[in-house]
């Protein structure tokens, strides 16, 4: 309701938990309130406890992607606007109709993961972006050639420092609040930049960023002030060559 030009989305939202014409629905409707600015990031769901916790039961990884695969398929002719049948393995739709219709000629599919047999072939199939957990971050450019045409983001942690006399304390605060999650990122503006610039060379586009400090609006002042433009200008001279 605040802004018109910053594109919204979540990375990621489980697929098992919605049926896809719902989701279909919900992600239709939010992208034509916005103005055509969702970006729709998924999951298959990789914490069985959590499915069994809300009662959808356990099923094997193999199975939650197969889902999501069909998910991703039910989703497409959903945004068509269209009536359509699909007997599918999961899931059988008779004459649906996707209403509202997307706002975007097409809503950007965010798949997020790193597991080379079940999550790289979807991103593969089906993903406009590929988003590179922190969990995975070290291994960017092992994985990258699996995500095809896909463009890549890079989850990251950052400690962003205000300056160096600072830096050992921003540093410990967030080894305490993230340092589990891998690819941590900590410096003042200029290290954090020199950190996220390795990403664009292993062919980043962009980056879903936790703060340290849950970011703090003069944090994100000095990101977007100080960091975020040297990152812009190398991924667009990256990608114009």
């Amino acid at each position: 309701m605040r802004t018109d030009r910053i594109r919204l989305g979540h990375l990621v939202t489980c697929a098992p938990f919605r049926h896809p014409a719902l989701l279909a629905k919900m992600a239709a409707t939010v992208d034509v309130l916005s103005g055509g600015r969702l970006e729709l990031g998924l999951g298959w769901g990789s914490d069985p406890s959590e499915l069994e916790r809300f009662g959808f039961g356990l099923q094997a990884p193999a199975e939650r992607a197969a889902r999501l695969e069909e998910t991703l398929e039910v989703l497409q002719r959903m945004f068509a606007g269209r009536p359509f049948d699909h007997a599918g393995r999961h899931y059988r739709l008779e004459g649906a109709v996707g209403r509202p219709v997307p706002a975007q000629p097409r809503i950007p599919v965010h798949l997020g993961g790193s597991g080379p047999q079940l999550t790289m072939p979807l991103v593969r199939r089906h993903a406009d972006w590929w988003n590179c957990p922190s969990y995975a971050a070290d291994r960017l450019a092992e994985l990258r050639p699996l995500a095809g045409a896909a463009r890549v983001s890079v989850q990251h942690p950052v400690g962003l420092a205000p300056d160096r006399a600072s830096r050992d304390e921003v540093a410990a605060l967030a080894r305490r609040r993230f340092g589990s999650w891998g690819g941590l990122v900590v410096g003042t503006a200029e290290e954090v930049a020199e950190a996220l610039l390795r990403d664009v060379e292993l062919g980043a586009e962009g980056f879903v960023l936790q703060f340290a400090d849950f970011g703090a609006p003069e944090t994100l002042r000095r990101f977007a002030t100080d960091v975020a433009p040297l990152v812009r200008a190398a991924a667009t001279r990256r990608r114009t060559g």
